[in-house]
């Protein structure tokens, strides 16, 4: 297909580059809206050295970083000044978490637990306290984290450096996807360039490469996997809080969660909880991808609707496609139709219409799509993905797959799978799976009966 006898292409796990699909790698360089003669010419002269570059066809799109902030550049804006104050004392720890409390930050890898309310918890614990940060970023439609890390990495050390000082953690291991090898290289020259000049003591920190799998993007297989077994999660109480990683009480956080640390503290609560529309507070990251003019990471208000964002911050809709249904928390969200397009995209605004935005991964879809591709395609994924260790996630998923791709959905069973998944799964993968499956009964019925 190449034409080329030397070149291979294989098969591979998703890449977080949604919104410049087709996306390849070439060795270890992620190359967006690729072409099959594209990769042929570049396969042959990709470099030894990953950081040198090659001559990119007119067609293809670098897709990394190249404007990365380093430590010069990050401290001469007042960089790491929030981790100093914090550490000789002139910040006083309480008045950062009741920064976070005001600004209402919550926790932005999907489950939206208080960040604030979270800090008071673990620093209540016993010490030795260890913090880990989840980079798996795993959700299908989700690539935020990796975009924020490949540009500004030392903002979230700088967030991670006050939260471990604030709940007294001595010890922080960050879980890096491991797909994301350009942000790993970025990250670990981040780290020992901190290393080298220290702004304040430093914990004991680890960069951990991810196990390839979904499921340790779930805060307890995570730590399962940490500690070297396999990723599978937990069953609670007691929760991780209290016994985490190596039996100690921890602190778990999203990279993006820590990101946003520095400035909420030093620019108050309040400035964060003045953005957002229709009733809600805050901003969001979303990860837009799918039939727009402009996919990519979009920071916008809280609460802003499907609409505004495809309108305000997108472009419009791609060109001869008209909004038929969207995703508004990746694949596990659910699948809403145009007609809710103008429900206010934030926590706890969703679930009513039986979806929610987890970790705000937007999919667009237009009247080229299906609703019942997208909710087969999720489930299979779901499938694939089950870590085994429970039988209403390991058999569901794989049986509702099976029966989603029958012509005429049989509504009764897949109905009496998704409730023995929802209410038996041990973690949020079984529960939140048969999510698009249930929307596609529910708004786009046309589409599987007979």
């Amino acid at each position: 297909m190449l034409g080329r006898a030397d070149v291979r292409v294989l098969a591979a796990p998703c890449v977080g580059r949604c919104d410049q699909a087709p996306a390849v790698q070439v060795g270890q360089w992620p190359l967006g809206h690729a072409t099959t003669d594209a990769v042929a010419a570049l396969g042959a002269q990709a470099p030894e050295n990953f950081e040198e570059k090659w001559h990119l066809p007119h067609d293809c799109i670098d897709v990394v970083a190249t404007d990365s902030v380093d430590l010069e550049a990050y401290t001469s804006t007042g960089g790491y000044a929030l981790a100093q104050q914090v550490a000789s004392g002139q910040r006083d720890p309480d008045s950062v978490i009741q920064a976070l409390e005001h600004a209402g930050l919550r926790g932005l890898g999907g489950a939206g637990f208080p960040a604030g309310r979270k800090w008071r918890i673990v620093r209540g614990q016993p010490a030795p306290r260890l913090m880990a940060v989840n980079i798996d970023e795993g959700e299908p439609g989700t690539f935020k984290d990796r975009w924020y890390l490949e540009r500004d990495p030392h903002r979230f050390l700088e967030g991670l450096l006050v939260a471990a000082q604030v709940v007294g953690c001595s010890a922080v291991y960050i879980y890096l996807r491991d797909e994301y090898h350009h942000a790993r290289r970025l990250l670990t020259q981040a780290l020992a360039d901190l290393r080298a000049n220290p702004p304040c003591e430093l914990p004991t920190i680890e960069l951990r490469r991810g196990a390839g799998a979904y499921i340790c993007g779930e805060e307890s297989a995570m730590i399962e996997s940490i500690e070297g077994k396999r990723g599978e999660p937990r069953l609670r109480p007691p929760y991780i809080a209290e016994v985490g990683l190596f039996g100690r009480p921890t602190l778990e956080h999203n990279f993006e969660t820590l990101y946003w640390v520095r400035d909420i503290v030093q620019q108050g609560g309040d400035w964060f909880a003045s953005h957002g529309r229709h009733g809600r507070k805050g901003l969001r990251s979303f990860s837009v991808s799918g039939r727009v003019k402009q996919p990519g990471v979009k920071l916008a208000p809280a609460g802003i609707t499907l609409r505004e964002l495809i309108d305000e911050f997108c472009g419009g809709m791609a060109d001869g496609h008209t909004l038929y249904a969207y995703l508004p928390g990746g694949a596990s969200g659910g699948i809403l139709p145009a007609r809710l397009a103008d429900v206010p995209l934030d926590f706890d605004t969703l679930q009513p219409h039986g979806s929610f935005i987890g970790s705000a991964a937007v999919v667009v879809l237009s009247q080229s799509d299906r609703a019942r591709d997208a909710a087969l395609n999720a489930m299979q994924f779901f499938a694939h993905e089950s870590c085994g260790q429970c039988t209403p996630c390991r058999v569901g998923t794989a049986k509702a797959a099976a029966l989603m791709q029958a012509p005429v959905w049989d509504a009764d069973t897949l109905t009496d799978l998704a409730t023995v998944m929802v209410d038996a799964s041990i973690c949020g993968l079984g529960q939140a799976a048969p999510n698009p499956m249930q929307s596609v009964l529910t708004y786009f019925p046309h589409e599987v009966s007979a």
